[in-house]
């Protein structure tokens, strides 16, 4: 749910507070890593793998 949903002015503020704050963070790992984050698919793809070495297909199929 976007923050222009959210059913009180507390809630908007909330959920404009923690995405400024989520952005702020992404913007600081991104400059410690020297590199952009990965978004989407490849993000996923990176997050499953970290784990066990597999990717997400393979954990499925087995």
């Amino acid at each position: 749910m976007g923050t222009e949903n959210a059913p009180t002015k507390q809630g908007k503020e909330s959920g404009q507070g923690l995405r400024q704050a989520a952005a702020a963070e992404e913007r600081k790992v991104e400059a410690e890593k020297g590199s952009d984050l990965k978004k989407g698919e490849k993000r996923f793809e990176e997050r499953a793998r970290s784990s066990d070495g597999k990717s997400a297909g393979a954990k499925q199929r087995s």
